[in-house]
């Protein structure tokens, strides 16, 4: 089968996020299937973009995989700049959209953009090959920048993004959501109950298997940790707004003497995070600069309870798949939920703790009781997260029930 797969955000090992359109084209290629990914030469979430040629595109083949990359502008937050790449990208998609069809002859297209304008081109391109249309969501367009970003409805953006949305669940012969919860609001746009399939965020194995090593300051750090023995608490991830760090530094202040609090990762909060440390003299938080991919597995191996938090939003509704919660669960870590959500994936492995979002005083308590539990205890409930993990949520399952729902 060949797979058509457009996704303006795609990235691989070598350039950074996003990594899912990757390991689903690399596991469809292991069994058997040519798979073709489309993207944009820039995307704000990668950590090396694409070299480009002068020319408007350039191919290359990664582990078995084709890319397309189309030249795109470069842009910084969320304003015009991002849609005017988003506009160049879907003119690349409309005006090559017959020599994809011709050239690739895809049997399926999947629209996979994070917004949802791309399903138009992809639907261009699947009607000229006789293909099957799959229209994959990654978070809910336009309900996330009205939402999340306070756009009103009347506003045009918002205004073409749902016309967008509506075509898509008329139209896809299937919608794959990373959002367990998603299938209401769907029904709600038009969509025929029939089509969902729920196929969230997952991990790869292998990488868990043969990690990289810590950066040697990063060990060392971890090294003069540990001389305090008390448990290590650990963030690793993105520092946004929306991932509740406040509340995990205000937990900290109440658990000076009892834990120790790590935040590593990188994030337009990071700097004011670490104003707030300093200034607080939270002696018991330690901020790190984040690690490369292949070394988190080493990371958190060094940790005993792994916290993840994000501010209460109505969109959660919808449910959540974030992708550090998979890695530490991969990890064997009882995990702190700090989130309020229409799914509790934590609760569902029993692998840990799930506390109101954005409360200091739950999260000091809960962190507290973890930490009162013995060794063993902690061990089970992170041997029962891993193996949710791998049955539910590693690539081979996931790209087979994806495959599984573009056949059916």
């Amino acid at each position: 089968m060949n797979i058509l797969l457009i996704n303006h955000y795609a990235g691989s090992p070598r350039h950074g996020m996003e990594f899912r359109p990757y390991y689903l084209a690399r596991e469809w290629t292991r069994m058997g299937h040519q798979v073709q990914i489309v993207a944009g030469s820039y995307s704000h979430i990668r950590a090396q973009q694409p070299q480009m040629p002068p020319a408007r595109h350039r191919d290359e083949i990664i582990d078995g995989i084709g890319y397309r990359w189309y030249a795109t502008p470069g842009y910084r937050g969320n304003g015009v700049g991002r849609v005017r790449s988003m506009l160049s990208f879907l003119w690349h998609l409309r005006r090559d959209g017959r020599l994809l069809a011709d050239d690739f002859r895809p049997d399926v297209v999947i629209a996979s953009s994070t917004y949802p304008m791309d399903i138009w081109p992809a639907r261009r391109i699947a009607r000229r090959a006789g293909a099957r249309l799959v229209y994959e969501v990654h978070d809910l367009w336009p309900l996330s920048p009205m939402e999340l970003g306070g756009m009103s409805r009347r506003h045009p953006f918002i205004v073409w993004v749902q016309m967008a949305e509506d075509h898509a669940y008329r139209h896809a012969d299937k919608v794959v959501s990373m959002l367990p919860r998603a299938l209401e609001h769907m029904r709600s746009r038009g969509m025929a109950a029939d089509k969902f399939v729920y196929v969230p965020n997952g991990v790869d194995e292998a990488e868990w298997a043969d990690p990289a090593p810590l950066p040697p300051e990063v060990a060392q750090q971890l090294e003069r940790l540990k001389v305090n023995r008390l448990p290590i608490v650990a963030y690793v991830g993105t520092h946004g707004l929306a991932n509740a760090l406040d509340a995990l530094l205000d937990a900290a202040a109440m658990l000076q003497g009892k834990a120790q609090v790590l935040l590593v990762g990188p994030g337009p909060e990071r700097e004011r995070l670490l104003a707030r440390v300093r200034q607080e003299g939270l002696a018991n938080v330690t901020m790190l600069p984040s690690v490369p991919k292949q070394a988190v597995p080493s990371l958190l191996a060094e940790v005993d309870i792994a916290y993840i938090g994000l501010l209460p939003q109505p969109l959660f509704r919808f449910g959540v798949s974030p992708n550090k919660l998979m890695d530490y669960m991969m990890a064997a870590k009882p995990v702190l939920f700090s989130v309020r959500a229409g799914n509790d994936p934590v609760a569902e492995a029993g692998c840990g703790l799930t506390v109101p979002p954005d409360d200091p005083q739950s999260i000091a308590r809960a962190i507290d009781a973890l930490a009162a539990r013995t060794v063993a205890e902690r061990q089970a409930m992170g041997q029962a997260g891993r193996a949710y993990v791998l049955k539910n949520h590693t690539y081979p399952v996931l790209a087979r029930r994806f495959l599984d729902a573009m056949r059916a």
